[in-house]
């Protein structure tokens, strides 16, 4: 994928010039982390006109026997990124440096990561929810890396990140190219506000293993 060829391109400026570090920091200190062009804008340019639409599919709630799709909860479409072409495994080997660096730091024994491409077309979105559930340990760590060039706010697509159960307005995160979102999937309610044109991000949750003898986590 194009998106990611071009983010993964100049990986190590990231890590290099404090990102990790401030996202370490915002956990530690409050939970989550939102670092505007903290990826540079231009290296993503080429993406929207590169993606393969085929390779996308609807998007749904819940795991394994659970999943369903829900168009009244959410109605975007994914690209699981599997490691296959060598930008997935580029893209992959950025993540792992970023779970290594957040385990040196905060102890949190992220073990797994998957991500997927998140596709809005104009009218879609999805309603507020949790990434995880407390309790269940399964997703920690929820990252989303933004793939818009010259968003607006008539363009609307706009992340609410709630910061508990009870807050009713959400800080507003515009979905503007180079934007890294990092929050932990058990402690913040969140919802994406309906884009009024194609609107691309890559989300990500880092995982702790939860196997035992009767079941692997996370599945194969």
């Amino acid at each position: 994928m194009a998106a990611i060829e071009s983010f993964v391109n100049d990986y190590d400026e990231y890590t290099n010039d404090g990102l990790f570090q401030r996202i370490a920091n915002d956990i530690s200190s409050k939970g989550y982390s939102v670092n505007p062009a903290a990826l540079h804008p231009g290296l993503l340019l080429e993406h929207l006109a590169q993606m393969n639409a085929g390779k996308f599919t609807q998007a749904g709630i819940g795991r394994d026997t659970q999943h369903m799709q829900n168009i009244f909860v959410r109605q975007d479409e994914i690209c699981w990124i599997t490691g296959e072409s060598e930008p997935g495994r580029r893209w992959l080997s950025w993540a792992a440096e970023l779970q290594q660096f957040l385990n040196r730091r905060l102890f949190l024994g992220l073990f797994s990561f998957e991500s997927h491409f998140a596709h809005y077309s104009p009218g879609d979105y999805y309603r507020r929810h949790l990434d995880a559930f407390k309790g269940e340990a399964n997703r920690v760590l929820s990252l989303v890396v933004y793939l818009n060039p010259d968003w607006t706010l008539d363009d609307g697509g706009e992340l609410l990140l709630y910061r508990d159960m009870h807050d009713m307005e959400g800080l507003r995160i515009t979905p503007a190219a180079g934007t890294v979102v990092v929050f932990l999937s058990e402690d913040f309610p969140h919802e994406v506000l309906t884009a009024h044109r194609d609107r691309y991000s890559i989300a990500g949750w880092f995982r702790v293993n939860t196997s035992t003898a009767e079941r692997v986590d996370p599945p194969l």
